[in-house]
């Protein structure tokens, strides 16, 4: 059958009130569309719902039948539509999130911050790991969502950009390219280099970058956790290429800090499975990373000058 819900809700209304005239003024329509819409519904059910005259209106047996069932069914469909708009306004519960470290270090701690003075009934856990470990966790939907650094080639995930950020160099204060104030890439060849592992999702960019400059380094450390960068370049142990998120150095150390050109850019992105709706809770804090992600470009703490 080819019945509206506006159908049904009006003949409920003409059941009720008796009336044509005071049913179209309850839920809005004139009598005109009123007795139409009765119409189309006798029609496409093929029987005759109510008898009119020119006094009353009239339900016939069938439109008693129907009027007693129909009123519950309509109230029940009502409240289940109230139930699951409800559902959508709901800012409560708990929300996993995975990230690599720097983004953890860097950016969640202003997005929890936040999110804890937005919407306290949310309850955010971080998973504080590295990029494969987020990666498979979003994937078996052990985690909310993820944070990772990105280009990322991946169709198991729906992901958007939320930050890009340089890589620059790492030196100690009296290494020689600590006196350029403008640094080059070419200016890297030969040195040795202390560089993240492949777990972290920076390696792969920075070995990208250093083959597309054709550029060969000395690798005499590979470390799996950013803040060790600081401990081996300090010392003299070799140079180092760090994202600016990992910024600000720490404090008292005999580092420096300097672009490097070209620029060569990294992503910061968020992810979560493929075609999959986040819950109301999870999609507030995913706008939450996002804003902040967006202030600390505003604030330039991305780009920093030196």
């Amino acid at each position: 059958m080819n019945y509206t819900l506006r159908q049904l809700r009006t003949f409920v209304a003409v059941a009720h009130h008796c009336s044509f005239s005071l049913a179209g003024q309850a839920i809005g329509l004139s009598q005109s569309a009123v007795s139409h819409s009765i119409k189309e519904l006798e029609a496409e059910m093929g029987v005759r719902l109510l008898d009119r005259t020119t006094r009353e209106v009239i339900l016939t047996e069938a439109g008693q039948q129907l009027a007693s069932r129909l009123k519950r069914l309509l109230e029940e469909l009502n409240t289940t539509v109230l139930d699951v708009r409800s559902y959508g306004e709901q800012r409560s519960g708990t929300v996993r999130v995975a990230a690599s470290q720097t983004p953890s270090a860097h950016l969640m701690p202003q997005c929890l911050a936040s999110s804890q003075q937005r919407y306290p009934d949310i309850r955010v856990i971080l998973h504080d790991r590295v990029q494969q470990w987020v990666l498979q966790s979003v994937r078996n939907a052990e985690v909310d969502f993820g944070i990772v650094i990105g280009p990322l080639n991946d169709t198991d995930f729906d992901s958007e950009e939320i930050l890009q950020e340089p890589f620059l160099l790492l030196c100690h204060e009296n290494d020689e390219l600590a006196q350029i104030e403008q640094a080059e890439w070419s200016m890297l060849a030969g040195r040795s280099m202390v560089l993240q592992d492949y777990a972290s999702g920076s390696r792969v960019l920075v070995d990208a970058a250093l083959q597309q400059l054709a550029l060969s380094v000395n690798v005499v450390q590979e470390i799996g956790h950013p803040a060790t960068l600081y401990p081996m370049v300090e010392a003299g142990i070799g140079i180092s290429i760090l994202p600016a998120l990992a910024l600000p150095l720490p404090s008292g150390c005999k580092l420096r800090v300097r672009r490097l050109y070209p620029e060569i850019n990294r992503s910061l992105m968020l992810i979560k499975r493929k075609n999959r709706s986040l819950t109301p809770a999870a999609e507030a804090i995913w706008q939450e990373v996002r804003q902040q992600a967006a202030l600390l470009t505003q604030q330039r703490i991305v780009k920093p000058a030196f």
